[in-house]
């Protein structure tokens, strides 16, 4: 009785992998650097360089009599 369980069982799990579809792989992976970005997809791969960080800029006026310097 023991086998014919497990004889059942194993064909019930073999039917359930065939009716199971594979999931087409449609994801892009990225991995962030400390200077790039990396991208992988189904086309092929790209790197990304990342934006430089805008200049601050100083600017010094006089208001009242007093001399300030206001940075952005």
């Amino acid at each position: 009785m023991r086998h014919l369980l497990m004889a059942g069982l194993a064909a019930a799990t073999f039917a359930a992998t065939l009716t199971i579809e594979p999931r087409e792989a449609g994801a892009v992976v990225c991995a962030a650097g400390p200077y790039r970005a990396g991208c992988a997809g189904y086309r092929g791969a790209a790197v990304v360089r990342r934006p430089v960080a805008p200049a601050r800029v100083c600017r010094t006026m006089w208001v009242r009599g007093v001399r300030r310097t206001v940075c952005s």
